[in-house]
């Protein structure tokens, strides 16, 4: 069940942000040919390490891909988004902030 999970998430998750095997390769530090194995090949292998850039480059976390938990998507992809915050500068952090509570007062009117 994994095997199809996994291949079939990075297949959606791939065509729905309308990125080609080759574009997913170049963000994930990867080639077009392996991207294509994992998505069509069973039982997928990728490294961990590879499985951690597809995930950050299809913004959602390697449990996700994988299926090993019951995250949902929508779950899986705030959490990426959450690590991708966490890792900027404080400055950049505080700006966000500022354009969620604006986003929140818009949406309470």
């Amino acid at each position: 069940m994994v095997q199809n999970t996994f291949g079939a998430r990075i297949k959606a998750l791939r065509t729905e942000k309308k990125l080609t095997l080759d574009q997913l390769g170049e963000l994930s530090g990867t080639s077009k040919s392996y991207v294509w194995e994992l998505e069509n090949k069973a039982p997928p292998r990728p490294s961990a390490e590879k499985l951690s850039e597809i995930a950050k480059a299809l913004g959602v976390t390697a449990d996700y891909l994988i299926g090993s938990d019951d995250t949902t998507r929508k779950e899986a992809e705030d959490v990426a988004f959450f690590r991708q915050y966490s890792g900027l500068p404080d400055e950049t952090r505080k700006h966000l902030r500022d354009m969620a509570d604006s986003l929140a007062k818009m949406t309470k009117k």
